[in-house]
């Protein structure tokens, strides 16, 4: 009776007592990744910004937690840390930027010095080049008579640049060859083409011709 008393008093206790042993032992793992979870550090989120720039520096903003630092990564080379403000944001000023695609990524660092993993990464390319534009026709300074009221412009630029022919958007192809026709007035006809990379660099051309009906 006495022992039939104290399973009953204490049974349920030690059942759960040795569940939760026997927990312990059959999912180690879950004890490892509750550590991890603790110590898990996250990474900064860099602001988004444009694919291409004609600057060769450029500013670099984001957000972390405000008791942290952040390292600035470009093309995998450290360049510079800062300290997150009380607003949970970061700027870098004025990183320079190599010719061509960058790879721009950050890590955040506790007051432990732990780092978190990288952020996810931007890619901005710099182009200092101007894009290249060969005016075929017409020639400038060319007369146009009766009947020839229409001028087809055409042309070759780099792959990828837009053209545009007195402000309107002329059909370019994957070699970069352009064209758009014009309808000539009488007299003098000024014709302006554009070239404009996704950098923001342009390259302009004027023409002028003349048409007598």
């Amino acid at each position: 009776m006495i022992i039939g008393g104290i399973l009953l008093l204490f049974g349920t206790q030690l059942l759960i007592g040795f569940s939760l042993i026997l927990e312990r032992f059959t999912n180690p793992k879950d004890e490892t990744s509750n550590k991890k979870d603790i110590s898990y550090i996250a990474p900064p989120l860099l602001n988004p910004m444009p694919s291409a720039t004609n600057s060769a520096s450029v500013n670099i903003s984001g957000f972390s937690l405000s008791d942290r630092t952040v390292k600035l990564y470009v093309n995998g080379e450290l360049i510079d840390e800062t300290d997150v403000d009380d607003k949970k944001s970061f700027l870098f000023q004025d990183i320079a930027l190599e010719e061509g695609e960058n790879e721009i990524k950050a890590k955040s660092v506790s007051k432990e010095d732990k780092e978190s993993e990288y952020s996810d990464p931007i890619k901005i390319s710099y182009i200092s080049k101007a894009p290249t534009l060969d005016v075929e026709a017409p020639a400038d300074g060319q007369t146009f008579q009766k009947d020839q009221d229409k001028l087809q412009v055409t042309g070759r630029t780099d792959p990828g640049i837009k053209i545009t022919v007195n402000d309107f958007w002329a059909m370019v192809n994957d070699e970069g060859r352009f064209s758009y026709t014009v309808r000539l007035q009488d007299g003098e006809n000024r014709i302006k083409i554009i070239a404009t990379d996704n950098a923001g660099n342009k390259t302009e051309k004027e023409l002028k011709v003349t048409y007598s009906p």
